[in-house]
């Protein structure tokens, strides 16, 4: 549609790139996020138990059998960090009495002996991460249980999770905007050949048909093999039509000429008789022409077909067919017609059935014009090795040997009875050719008459 936007290539490149990137960054931002907090966190809780397991070892038993603790600097001092994180403790000694710290400070499952238990809660409104270590102190005789719960604010572990997603993002923005840069680079430079083609078939002259030499990539090959097959069909209808214009303008000039003079007889003739001889010669003439003009549009059909691709058809069926059609006129004719097939089954050719039906049909009608009356006329089909033979074969006068050669050039007419047009020997062997046959001209059984032959390629 004229209205409609000019559709970019690069454009289109461009925003799927982009929007594909997008989605899966925004996917790999996700997984990002969910491994540095991951990360933070094992690094949190591998601080808070070391911090717990430091406590713990100063833990011991008064005079009394109670627990007596007294907590380090360093094992605090070691939970220090840029986001200024408050830090929380406390140690309870059994049944549950707490021996020092923060009596409200959430406490995490433990094993006794066993590695330090961690969970995420929530202390005086501030979220807090919480470890709890769980070991005994001996006396000698008997083992006094405690735990220690050391808690720190999420401070320097969000603050940790951010700097990695926000340097995740950046990477991920300056890896799209190096992609969209390079992508519209390359899409440029790969799209040069596409220039250089539509150049060098505009720079052409509108009678250059010549299939396209510039070298494209290998995507492009296939429209450009699709160009140079339109040009190659274009080529074949043109030279169709200039030779159908051409042959025409030559040969209705004298019909129509015939038909100017009669008609002019006509009408100055001074008897019924010499007007009606002259009408019947100009009524000749447009008959003539009228023939002539059917043989020069089959031509150009011949033309025309020059490029497509043919179909597989059953020779010997097919001349038998059209055989039993034309007794019906060679019987008005006086002439003997029969059909011989020398192979059993069918046998395969490719060709366009319409013009092998009007090269068959030529070569037919010929024989029935100059044979004359009487004279026998046989359609044979067989086998020769890996080709098809079609024969149509007369006991007419024949065509001389010298005189073969010439019969199949346009508008060459040999000396026979009828009057011909020098385009039916021409038409067939273009009809041959054009299936990959050839015609070939012979004298008949006996050296009487004339045995005319197209051999086919026999079909896969």
């Amino acid at each position: 549609m004229s209205g409609s936007r000019p559709f970019s290539i690069r454009r289109r490149l461009l925003v799927w790139l982009l929007v594909a990137t997008a989605v899966f960054g925004a996917l790999a931002l996700v997984d990002t996020w969910r491994e540095a907090k991951r990360m933070a966190t094992a690094l949190a809780d591998r601080v808070l138990a070391g911090s717990a397991l430091v406590i713990a070892e100063r833990a011991s038993l008064d005079q009394d059998g109670m627990i007596a603790i007294e907590i380090p600097y360093g094992a605090l001092e070691m939970l220090s960090s840029a986001a200024e994180d408050r830090v929380f403790y406390r140690v309870d000694g059994p049944p549950g009495r707490l021996v020092t710290g923060y009596g409200d400070l959430p406490v995490a499952q433990a094993v006794p002996g066993g590695d330090p238990g961690f969970a995420d809660g929530s202390f005086r409104g501030e979220p807090v991460r919480v470890a709890t270590l769980a070991r005994a102190a001996s006396t000698g005789i008997d083992e006094v249980p405690f735990t220690v719960t050391v808690a720190e604010t999420t401070g320097a572990r969000e603050e940790l999770t951010r700097t990695i997603l926000m340097r995740s993002a950046l990477r991920l923005g300056l890896m799209m905007l190096g992609a969209a840069l390079i992508v519209g680079i390359a899409v440029t430079v790969s799209l040069r050949p596409l220039s250089r083609l539509s150049e060098a078939i505009a720079t052409r002259s509108p009678d250059d048909l010549s299939p396209v030499e510039t070298p494209v990539p290998s995507e492009v090959r296939g429209l450009v093999g699709a160009i140079n097959g339109f040009m190659l069909r274009l080529k074949s209808a043109l030279d169709g039509l200039r030779n159908f214009t051409g042959n025409a303008g030559h040969q209705l000039r004298t019909p129509l000429a015939v038909v100017r003079t009669q008609l002019a007889l006509a009408a100055r003739a001074g008897t019924l008789a010499e007007a009606q001889s002259a009408a019947a010669k100009g009524d000749a003439a447009v008959a003539h022409a009228e023939r002539i003009l059917a043989q020069l549009l089959l031509l150009a059909k011949v033309d025309a077909a020059a490029g497509r691709a043919p179909d597989v058809i059953d020779l010997a069926g097919f001349a038998r067919d059209l055989t039993a059609e034309q007794i019906p006129a060679a019987a008005e004719a006086g002439i003997d017609l029969g059909f011989e097939s020398g192979f059993a089954g069918p046998l395969p050719v490719r060709a366009e059935p319409l013009l092998l039906g009007e090269a068959l049909a030529n070569l037919i009608s010929n024989a029935i014009r100059h044979t004359g009356r009487g004279a026998m006329v046989t359609i044979r089909v067989r086998a020769e090795g890996a080709e098809a033979v079609l024969e149509v074969e007369d006991d007419g006068p024949g065509i001389p040997a010298e005189a073969r050669a010439a019969v199949t050039g346009r508008f060459a007419r040999g000396e026979t009875q009828g009057q011909g047009m020098g385009l039916g020997l021409p038409v067939v062997e273009e009809i041959a050719r054009l299936f990959g046959g050839r015609l070939s001209l012979h004298p008949g059984a006996g050296g009487r008459g004339l045995c005319a032959r197209i051999a086919f390629p026999i079909a896969d």
